[in-house]
């Protein structure tokens, strides 16, 4: 799940992922049922006696807001240059992103607590590696966030021109990640039914042009399958470093699984159920607009989407349409991910990871989270734009797609660890090839992400994850000291 920052009318990355907090989980300082001992005992989150939680069809929300933030808009553009083998390239990394979905659906059912990718890995390999996922995905989400709201600047600007005003747009900038936060803070009541809206609002206007365009599709427009002409397998896999990032947000029901009700069941339903969702749209969405636009003009286009309306129904009205929608998707991300940006956080912090300030709640929110995670993330949109440091910060967009993935992969190693072991109460023995073969095709999967992010990103990232081992030292002295 990645986003840039984005002039008017384009778009951020695909930001995949929203969720909410704790319950259901063991009594303080016991191990979870059927774990085996990993150093000091897991201490669950407390029952939550506060606030509501979610079901199934407001957990799918979740999932398919984070997954779809802006970058839809912009897909289409992104990936025309190489061809309609750009579909094919969507429809494996579907097969890897549902399988990933249904990897995070078995680790839940064994571990409904908060904190899903760093519950999992803390199980299986010990403190460090819980850690360092918490951490790895606490980087992710508040970084994503100063990018969505820069792109949000940029789709404003469609509607209500700023003239470059740098205090207009710090200011615009800000609104977009405080206001989610206050929704945040106001308790897990407002932040479903914001969410559960948006992702409602925003997937009007997507399947309009998405099944609207199929009656308009003129394969005329669709351009070469492989207009790079380093053949299909070549044109595929660089398609595919694009579209990697199109998934992430996969996790966000796992992420939350103690505000999910009946997450045993609940989270790896809306996992596929949110995954498959976003992906129709996505496809459904890509080729409608490789079918109404000309292929060279849609290599050059801006605004894809945009550009396919005007083409369907003349006019051009379809820039404020898809800026409107750009915006009401972004601010539903946003709301997703300023929770998700206080989860994994205050797992770690129950558990003595973090520190405590991370691990209190006020209305079923860990409202100390929230607040360093929007202050981080404001800090870093101040200073985009008041110090013009594009480079720096593009740099820092990419990298959370190397920590994004971190815990993905520790997640999916803990299955396959368990599998391995052959645990009798971690394994469904009856079940135990389907399941190596989706813990393998998710492991995969994450591993092309991780080869996605490129060279500088991952090297980048490293420098960032290992700088976290100098709070895991400190708070690990100061526990077991």
């Amino acid at each position: 799940m990645q986003t840039s920052p984005a002039a008017p009318r384009q778009a951020a990355r695909p930001s995949g992922p929203e969720t909410p907090a704790p319950a259901g989980s063991p009594p303080a300082g016991s191990a979870p049922v059927g774990s085996a001992p990993v150093g000091p005992a897991p201490v669950g989150p407390t029952p939550q006696k506060t606030g509501r939680r979610f079901g199934l069809v407001t957990a799918t929300a979740l999932v398919m807001g984070n997954i779809i933030g802006g970058g839809i808009f912009m897909i289409p553009a992104a990936v025309a240059p190489f061809g309609t083998v750009s579909l094919l390239a969507f429809a494996v990394l579907t097969v890897g992103a549902i399988a990933l979905a249904l990897v995070f659906g078995q680790l839940a059912r064994r571990s409904p607590r908060t904190g899903g990718p760093y519950v999992y890995a803390r199980e299986a390999f010990g403190d460090f590696a819980g850690f360092l996922s918490a951490w790895s995905y606490w980087i992710t989400t508040w970084v994503s966030n100063a990018a969505l709201a820069v792109a949000a600047v940029g789709y404003l600007d469609v509607l209500l021109p700023l003239h470059h005003s740098i205090p207009l747009e710090i200011t615009a900038a800000l609104a977009f990640q405080w206001l989610p936060a206050l929704a945040n803070l106001a308790g897990t009541r407002y932040i479903g039914a914001v969410q559960l809206v948006s992702t409602v609002l925003k997937f009007i206007p997507l399947l309009l042009v998405s099944v609207g365009g199929l009656f308009f599709f003129d394969p005329k427009n669709l351009g070469p399958f492989d207009a790079t002409g380093q053949g299909w397998a070549g044109g595929m896999s660089a398609a595919a470093a694009i579209l990697l990032f199109s998934y992430l947000g996969v996790e966000s029901a796992a992420m939350s699984a103690g505000k999910v009700r009946d997450p045993e069941r609940n989270v790896g339903r809306a996992s596929v159920l949110g995954t498959t969702g976003a992906a129709v749209v996505y496809l459904l969405g890509t080729i409608a607009v490789f079918g109404t636009v000309a292929h060279q003009q849609l290599v050059r286009s801006t605004a894809p989407f945009s550009d396919a309306v005007d083409a369907m129904f003349g006019g051009t009205w379809g820039g404020t349409v898809i800026a409107v929608a750009a915006l009401v998707s972004m601010t539903g991300a946003l709301n997703g991910w300023t929770l998700l940006s206080a989860q994994a956080p205050y797992a770690a912090a129950k558990d003595g990871l973090f520190p405590a300030a991370f691990g209190k709640e006020r209305r079923g929110v860990p409202t100390f989270g929230v607040l360093v995670s929007v202050a981080l993330a404001s800090a870093l949109t101040v200073l985009n734009f008041a110090s013009g440091a594009k480079g720096a910060f593009n740099m820092l967009v990419l990298v959370t797609t190397f920590t994004a993935t971190v815990p993905y992969l520790l997640s999916t190693a803990a299955q396959l660890y368990w599998l391995v072991r052959g645990a009798g109460e971690k394994v469904d023995r009856g079940r135990l090839v389907r399941d190596a073969v989706l813990g393998l095709g998710a492991f995969g999967f994450s591993l092309w992400l991780l080869a996605g992010a490129g060279y500088a990103a991952v090297y980048q990232g490293v420098l960032f994850l290992f700088a976290g081992i100098l709070v895991y030292v400190w708070m690990a002295g100061r526990r077991r000291g």
